[in-house]
């Protein structure tokens, strides 16, 4: 396995410990599997996922959000008849777990089920605090330096 050292990033990021560690779980995850599912940019901060889960019901399915992983399972009841005989088989009737790690502040904000499609809508809401905003500069006699960007606004006002 080939291990990528970080090190020289975290000079400069602080913060960011977790990525390598989210890195790394995304490297050793196989690709693929069951169910097949993709993932959509719908705008800025709105993501969905669609899984095909065909033969399962929404009481099959369960979601769960736990420390910013999204945990998607479903488990089929084994309600046949005994008696059915089979030449082929090709639907499979196997349960499935599929995590899908969140970044902050992205939650869920809906589910639903639509023709064998399981459509999850995430959306990022990153809080006022975490936006990004103009701090003053005052100079040496205590007054505000004005900017281009405010002088400009006020000469267009007048």
């Amino acid at each position: 396995m080939t291990t990528i050292d970080f090190s020289p990033l975290f000079r400069s990021m602080i913060g960011f410990d977790r990525l390598s560690n989210a890195l790394e779980t995304a490297y050793r995850t196989e690709p693929g599997g069951y169910p097949p599912y993709n993932v959509e940019v719908c705008g800025d901060n709105d993501y969905r996922i669609t899984m095909a889960v065909a033969g399962f019901s929404q009481k099959d399915l369960t979601l769960e959000v736990r420390e910013n992983v999204l945990t998607v399972s479903g488990a089929r009841s084994e309600d046949e008849p005994k008696d059915t005989n089979y030449l082929y088989r090709g639907i499979a009737n196997r349960s499935f777990e599929r995590k899908f790690q969140l970044a902050d502040y992205v939650r869920v904000v809906d589910a639903r089920l639509e023709n064998g499609l399981l459509h999850i809508e995430l959306r990022r809401e990153i809080p006022e605090a975490m936006k990004p905003r103009t701090i003053e500069i005052r100079g040496d006699s205590g007054k505000l330096i004005e900017s281009e960007p405010a002088a400009a606004q006020t000469k267009a006002a007048a």
